[in-house]
């Protein structure tokens, strides 16, 4: 076995990881009916068996306003032996087991989410397309609950960790950031306004979590597009965070709605996205990528470990844990990071190419992940269940020319 600080333990707040590897919060789209599957329980346990410190389930909403995905999680008691599961099944493979939780705001549509979209502000959102409106105090009141529940929903089903989404432009992040914040009350204008609603949930999480769970928070370190929340803010914001007692923030940056590609870097696989969404209740969508898919999302180059310089400045301002996440895919860049003073790091792609990647990494086997960035998993999973495109035998030969140029790009 390698010697590596890879491969040491590490503790979240009260909950003790085998090692340093963490499997990200990246979409499964495996929740089908808002429920846990069996794709997700094999995926996980998966991941579990090939060696990870902690999986983490993605993207839970608290409520039903918050879905944005028919394949998403939605926390309620009826889904609790279905976690239980998975969450068991992981323990017993040795890993710990997350989940995330948070609220899309305005990123859905009515018939998603069962009612108009709600955001911190209201407008019309062009992704979906719909009109949204802004939460109302009383609504607010409730989300805080919503959240404090899930976490109670959370340790019944005997999740180890929650770690609560605060970025890439979903509700949180959408009260944190000037770009979709317009309100005019407690909740607007002041950066500290901004992150009263943050603030409320994060109490509210942590109290619920109580002395045996961690509590983790992803947030930005910055929305990736000017008018959008920029460094400096974001730092005030993990000094908050660090304030307020949570165990670890995960950094990361984007936002889905206006910079998605900042979030996971490279290009979106145009034709991929396309080929795999619902003809005729996306067909304006699939008209707009035709005609103007590099203008709506736009590619950022990839490279390795490609926040490391953004995070080692929140590394400087704050003595809390940080989580790296952001293209980790070779030993050698993993132990930098640590090195740098990160705790731990998050991986997806890596991990979507090869469960057993750990694993291979700890004996020797390999050093780095074959994973080609294509991010065919990424134009996939808006679809359908989340798969690398290596696991897909009959690929139509438009989206393997699509795959191998784009692995030739990143090469």
């Amino acid at each position: 076995m390698i010697d590596s600080p890879v491969f040491t333990p590490v503790n979240i707040g009260p909950v003790t990881l085998r090692n340093r590897i963490i499997r990200s919060a990246a979409f499964e789209n495996m929740a089908y009916g808002n429920s846990p599957s069996q794709d997700l329980y094999d995926y996980h346990v998966a991941v579990a068996r090939g060696g990870v410190g902690m999986t983490t389930l993605a993207y839970a909403s608290v409520n039903q306003s918050g879905l944005s995905f028919g394949g998403q999680l939605w926390m309620r008691e009826e889904i609790v032996p279905g976690l239980k599961r998975i969450t068991d099944e992981v323990h017993a493979a040795g890993a710990k087991c997350s989940i995330q939780l948070g609220h899309c705001g305005n990123m859905t549509h009515r018939s998603t989410c069962g009612c108009m979209p709600v955001g911190a502000s209201g407008g019309f959102n062009i992704y979906s397309p719909t009109f949204c409106r802004a939460l109302k105090i009383s609504e607010i009141d409730q989300l805080v609950e919503d959240f404090g529940h899930a976490v109670d929903l959370a340790r019944e089903a005997g999740f180890d960790c929650v770690e609560i989404h605060a970025g890439h432009g979903y509700l949180i992040s959408q009260f944190l950031s000037p770009y979709t914040n317009h309100r005019h009350d407690e909740y607007g204008g002041s950066l500290d306004n901004r992150m009263r609603l943050m603030r409320r949930v994060i109490k509210r999480v942590l109290e619920a979590a109580g002395d045996d769970m961690g509590v983790v928070v992803k947030m930005n370190m910055h929305d990736g597009f000017r008018g959008g929340m920029q460094e400096g803010e974001c730092l005030e914001v993990a000094r908050e965070l660090e304030r307020l007692g949570v165990h670890a923030l995960v950094l990361s940056a984007g936002f889905v709605s206006k910079a998605p590609m900042e979030v996971m870097r490279g290009a979106m696989p145009l034709k991929t996205f396309a080929h795999y969404m619902d003809t005729k209740k996306f067909w304006w969508l699939q008209a707009m990528l035709w005609l103007c898919g590099r203008l709506l999302i736009p590619t950022v180059p990839y490279k390795e470990a490609y926040f490391l310089e953004d995070a080692k400045k929140f590394r400087a301002a704050v003595s809390m844990p940080l989580i790296y996440v952001g293209g980790m895919v070779s030993l050698s860049k993993m132990e930098e990071v640590l090195n740098e003073g990160f705790c731990a790091m998050q991986m997806a792609r890596a991990l979507i190419r090869d469960t057993d990647f750990v694993n291979k990494l700890h004996s020797g086997e390999l050093t780095k992940s074959p994973c080609g960035h294509s991010n065919y998993c990424i134009g996939r999973m808006y679809s359908l269940e989340m798969k690398c495109n290596k696991c897909i035998a009959d690929l139509p030969d438009k989206l393997r020319r699509e795959v191998d140029s784009a692995e030739k790009r990143w090469e």
